[in-house]
C-alpha cells in the first residue's frame, strides 16, 4: 500500500532568487500591480505607503534584507534535506497557475497532470527586461537547456480516477501549451526543493488566482483529504511526499492573516483552516489555499517544524510573508 510520509510548505517568490541588494527595485513593479489591503480592498502604492507601520522601514535596512534573505535560504535548504532525507518515491506538487499554462479561455478550477514527464524550460532573457529580474526567474527553470521531469503517470491517472469517484470533479492533462514548460510553482520544486534530482512527481493545479471558480478552503481541505485516501487506495508499494508550493500573504504583506493560517497548520486546527474568508484570499495571498490543501493530505502526520520570516520588499509593505514547514 502506498502512504504519504512527508508534508511540506514552502514559499516560492522570486525574492529567493534575486539578490539582496535588487529588492528595493521590485519597487517599480509593485507600482504596476493590483494591490490589496488585508481587507481585500484594492489600494494604491502610495495610500499603503502613508499607513505602513515602522517595522516595514526598519525591515528595509540593507543588514535587515540580508537576514532575511539568508534566514529563507537556510530554511529552504532545511526543507530540502527534510525531503531528500526521508527520499519519497514520488513528490506530489500542490501549486498554483498564473496564466502561465491555462489562460483566460480555460482555468480549471483543479487540474491533475499525467503526461510522462513534465518539462522545465530554460528561460531567456526577455527583450527589455531588466537583468536582474531576468536573473531572478531563470533560476527556477533549467540549467541553460529543457529538461524533461518525470512524472508518476500511473499514480496520477489513479488519482483523477479517484478524485472522480468521490466527487471532485477534477480537469485532466497529460502535454502542456506546444512550447510551455511547467510554471513557476513547480518549477520552483524542483530547481530548489528537490535540487534537481530526477524523483517522479505528480502535479496538482489549483486556481488560486483567478476568481469566479477559486476552490474554497472548505474544499482545497477536503482535495487534500481525498489525495490522501487515493494515495492509500493505490496498489503499489511507495512513499509520496506532498509538498504545498507557494505563499504566504503577499504582494501586500497581512503578518496577522499568516500567523493565523501557520498556528492552524501548526495545530491541524481544520476548522480554522476552512473557515478562513475568502476575502483575503486573493491576489499572491490566495496561494494559501496550496498549503490548505497539502494539510488535507498530511493531516495524519506530525508538524516537526514551520517558521515565518515577513520578507519586505518596499514602503508600502509589500513583498511576501514567507512560510516553510515540514510534518512526518
Amino acid at each position: 500500500m502506498a502512504e504519504i510520509v512527508l508534508g511540506i510548505g514552502t514559499s516560492h517568490t522570486p525574492m529567493l532568487f534575486t539578490n539582496p541588494e535588487d529588492w528595493p527595485k521590485y519597487e517599480i513593479r509593485d507600482r504596476k500591480m493590483e494591490l490589496l489591503d488585508a481587507t481585500g480592498r484594492p489600494r494604491t502604492f502610495d495610500e499603503l505607503k502613508q499607513e505602513a507601520p515602522p517595522r516595514v522601514a526598519a525591515a528595509l535596512e540593507p543588514e535587515a534584507i540580508q537576514k532575511t534573505y539568508d534566514d529563507c535560504q537556510g530554511h529552504l535548504d532545511r526543507l530540502a534535506d527534510a525531503i531528500e532525507s526521508a527520499a519519497p518515491d514520488v513528490v506530489l506538487v500542490i501549486g498554483d497557475n498564473q496564466k502561465e499554462l491555462f489562460l483566460a479561455e480555460n482555468i480549471p478550477a483543479i487540474l491533475v497532470y499525467w503526461g510522462a514527464s513534465l518539462l522545465n524550460k530554460h528561460r531567456p532573457p526577455k527583450p527589455g527586461e531588466p537583468s536582474w529580474w531576468s536573473d531572478a526567474l531563470a533560476k527556477y527553470y533549467g540549467r541553460g537547456r529543457d529538461e524533461a521531469c518525470p512524472v508518476d503517470a500511473g499514480l496520477a491517472r489513479h488519482l483523477i480516477e479517484h478524485l472522480m469517484e468521490h466527487e471532485i470533479d477534477v480537469a485532466q492533462s497529460t502535454a502542456l501549451p506546444e512550447g510551455q514548460g511547467e510554471g513557476h510553482a513547480f518549477a520552483f520544486v524542483h530547481s530548489r526543493i528537490l535540487r534537481r534530482r530526477p524523483v517522479p512527481v505528480v502535479p496538482v493545479f489549483l486556481n488560486t488566482y483567478y476568481p469566479p471558480n477559486q476552490p474554497t478552503p472548505k474544499r482545497c481541505h477536503r482535495l487534500g483529504e481525498t489525495i490522501r485516501e487515493a494515495v492509500e487506495a493505490w496498489n503499489d508499494d511507495v512513499r509520496v511526499a506532498v509538498v504545498a508550493s507557494g505563499g504566504l500573504s503577499h504582494f501586500v504583506i497581512d503578518e496577522e492573516l499568516d500567523w493565523t493560517v501557520l498556528r492552524a497548520l501548526e495545530e491541524g486546527n481544520r476548522e480554522a483552516l476552512t473557515s478562513l474568508s475568502t476575502v483575503k484570499l486573493n491576489s499572491g495571498t490566495s496561494e494559501i489555499r496550496n498549503w490548505i490543501a497539502m494539510h488535507g493530505a498530511a493531516a495524519h502526520l506530525t508538524h516537526r517544524w514551520s517558521t515565518y520570516v515577513p520578507a519586505y520588499r518596499t514602503p508600502a509593505g509589500t513583498g511576501t510573508g514567507c512560510a516553510f514547514g515540514v510534518w512526518t
